[in-house]
């Protein structure tokens, strides 16, 4: 996969495309079972898909605002690259899988979309704001198309598969746009990846292990390997040692 630009954030998608078979990211639990393993070009489908389900079955374009409450997964490298890739702004909770309630005034900027996991639903059912766009994401490994999405969401993975592929038309670089709602620009934030990259000595062709539970934060888990063309392991439910075993059994040369 050729190396992401810094003033290329929001199109991320050709990019990928560009990638073919090269492996850029596996997620696996070992709680679970779960394994899935992405090439470039397969990830790039679902950001394509993704992108394309913001822009025409829902009206999104750039500047748009969109709250992702997720954890770590690939379903979540998916909606924020395809989000990106429209130049939406993004708040993003990286503690989303510790229940830690939401605060008032966090979120109290108008929202044209959420993306929320299921579970995290129940508890946080009262304090999630209004959105337009209200995508629900079963991350469960069996969870098939709906079956645990409540009737007031949408359903993220039915509604991405009813949209193409491929990517839609390149956008302008929107370096000075807000990638997220903290304030950081794209052109910062892909900065920010790049130097982290540089700072583990991360390189094209390496494969860097990402123990899912501890680093929620998009910037190190998927940017940041991203953007040298680095791949990705990420897995989760990993137990006390594990790290150092499936890094092992991944042939990983990094590890966070």
């Amino acid at each position: 996969m050729p190396h992401v630009d810094a003033s290329s954030a929001p199109a991320l998608t050709s990019d990928l495309a560009a990638g073919g078979d090269r492996p850029v990211l596996t997620y696996c639990s070992d709680v679970t079972g779960e394994r899935i393993d992405f090439t470039a070009h397969a990830l790039g489908s679902w950001v394509a898909r993704t992108a394309n389900m913001l822009r025409d079955g829902y009206g999104c374009e750039a500047g748009d605002h969109a709250a992702v409450l997720l954890p770590s997964h690939w379903q979540t490298a998916s909606v924020l690259l395809g989000a990106w890739s429209l130049g939406m702004t993004l708040s993003i909770r990286p503690w989303a899988t510790a229940g830690l309630p939401i605060q008032d005034g966090e979120l109290d900027w108008p929202l044209q979309t959420l993306f929320v996991s299921t579970r995290r639903l129940g508890s946080w059912l009262e304090d999630i704001p209004d959105a337009r766009h209200r995508f629900a994401l079963d991350l469960e490994p069996d969870a098939g198309l709906g079956r645990r999405v409540p009737a007031d969401y949408l359903d993220y993975l039915a509604e991405a598969l009813k949209h193409p592929d491929v990517a839609p038309e390149q956008q302008p670089a929107w370096q000075a746009e807000l990638a997220t709602a903290d304030g950081t620009s794209f052109q910062e934030w892909m900065d920010l990846a790049t130097d982290l990259a540089r700072s583990m000595e991360l390189r094209a062709g390496d494969r860097l292990l990402v123990d899912a539970d501890r680093n929620e934060q998009p910037v190190k888990w998927l940017l940041a390997p991203l953007a040298v063309g680095a791949s990705i392991v990420l897995c989760a439910g990993l137990g006390e040692g594990g790290l150092q075993q499936r890094a092992a059994r991944e042939g990983a040369t990094h590890v966070m």
